[in-house]
């Protein structure tokens, strides 16, 4: 079995692969599992030293990194260095902290001495998305090492050129054989990985669907996971916002990665008024932003990674505009090679359409007047989603007090959702569970063991 990566941009082939084999991937998952009780001795501060290479290495090999992503997936080259740029941070990030985060804690009890200690699991199975093919796999690599653990990547299989120069990057940095691994396998062959005595964890960035396939499996296994299963986020713009800095920030919001983002505003609820301020200026805005070639550096919106990702996007919007959403911008397929789809505003959107209802992984917006901040409230918390919210006012008060009455993992107030090593990420309701990143992120996969002495 082969598996291939295909340019988005060109619906070209790039490369082919030979799929792991049943007697590699278990001559792989041996050696994961002999490595790690070798691993979890290795003193935090020789750890840290690997960790801080692959820092270094990441910045010297920004470009070529940045070019592989836009080849294989689609990213508009300047996105894709940033994007290296910030897994280096997380790795100085785990670096200095991880041995802090994870160090004894004493409890005062009725023995002599008590503590909290914290210690790593096993291997890891990381099932990572193409969206972010480098930035999601060191955001649970860089904690996960650190915390004395091994990893298993098995990446989407549109990006296999990513997940070897991973794998590869890690090694050069120093990191033991066998400590960081990618697999070439296809989705079918996750059940089996999970249920491998010799995966102790699991975690999944991806649809609610692929999560429940995960958790399933997990659970029958009595395996620990982590789930961050992307959301449809909420851009609420009250009346007090500065309008003008909201519909810039809100056309960022909803093309970062050319809309293919968890934590891309997907939902934009204003209330009436500021509506008609509002919505000519984040058209204007979403209009000027240049779509083309991800390899040309002026670039800010790329392809969709796949061709049917971009049609099942489409659809979505037909659907909705069939059900009475008006198309304001866009919404129309391109002409032309390569899986483009235009930034795209649909109004008049509610409860029942599919850019409602569903998490919509493209450049489209769905626009929707509320009455007031109780029912912007409402709209924002009407989805069965709960992963990250942007809110925009004047008035920190009220910011702090509507902040806590979003269902959302996190909030960011005059600001679009992002993710930072030094905050948890996650969300609630189908979004997922779990936290990544922080002290909460490197202590989802240890053992929290209690110690007592008399």
């Amino acid at each position: 079995m082969s598996i291939q990566s295909i340019n988005p941009a060109t619906g070209k082939p790039l490369e082919t692969f030979q799929e792991t084999t049943p007697q590699e991937l278990d001559r792989i998952l041996r050696t994961a599992h002999s490595a790690f009780h070798e691993w979890r001795a290795v003193p935090f501060a020789v750890r840290a030293q690997s960790m801080q290479k692959a820092a270094t290495l990441l910045r010297a090999r920004k470009a070529e990194y940045a070019r592989t992503m836009a080849l294989e997936m689609g990213k508009p080259i300047v996105q894709g260095e940033a994007e290296v740029e910030k897994c280096a941070w997380v790795c100085d990030y785990y670096a200095e902290h991880a041995e802090a985060f994870l160090t004894r804690t004493p409890r005062e009890t009725d023995a002599s001495t008590s503590y909290i200690r914290f210690d790593p699991l096993g291997p890891v199975l990381a099932v990572m998305p193409w969206n972010f093919p480098f930035w999601q796999v060191f955001r649970f690599a860089a904690p996960a090492l650190m915390a004395g653990n091994t990893a298993i990547l098995k990446h989407a299989s549109n990006v296999p050129r990513c997940a070897l120069s991973i794998e590869q990057l890690f090694r050069d940095a120093g990191v033991p054989q066998g400590v960081f691994a990618s697999v070439l396998v296809g989705s079918a062959a996750v059940a089996g990985l999970i249920a491998d005595p010799r995966i102790v964890a699991a975690t999944l960035t991806g649809s609610d669907r692929a999560g429940s396939q995960v958790a399933e499996r997990a659970g029958h296994e009595i395996k620990k996971t982590v789930l961050e299963l992307g959301g449809s986020d909420p851009f609420i713009v009250l009346a007090d916002a500065d309008v003008a800095a909201a519909a810039r920030t809100a056309a960022d919001a909803r093309l970062v990665n050319s809309g293919q983002s968890c934590i891309a505003a997907k939902r934009f609820i204003v209330v009436e008024p500021v509506a008609d301020q509002f919505l000519p200026r984040f058209i204007d805005e979403l209009r000027s932003r240049k779509m083309g070639d991800p390899l040309a550096r002026e670039t800010e919106v790329g392809p969709q990674a796949r061709v049917d990702l971009r049609d099942a996007l489409h659809r979505q919007v037909q659907e909705s505009i069939k059900r009475g959403a008006q198309r304001l911008l866009g919404g129309e397929m391109p002409g032309g090679e390569g899986a483009f789809y235009p930034p795209t505003v649909l109004a008049g959107v509610d409860k029942g359409m599919p850019v409602f209802d569903e998490e919509t992984f493209g450049p489209v917006a769905a626009v929707i007047r509320a009455k007031d901040e109780t029912d912007a409230i409402r709209v924002a918390n009407d989805t069965s989603f709960g992963l990250g919210a942007s809110l925009w006012t004047r008035d920190r008060a009220r910011a702090e007090r509507v902040a806590g009455e979003i269902e959302a993992g996190m909030v960011f107030v005059n600001g679009l959702v992002k993710s930072d090593p030094r905050l948890p990420f996650g969300g609630v309701k189908r979004s997922g569970y779990g936290r990544e990143m922080s002290e909460f992120g490197i202590r989802e996969f240890v053992n929290i063991k209690s110690v007592w002495i008399a």
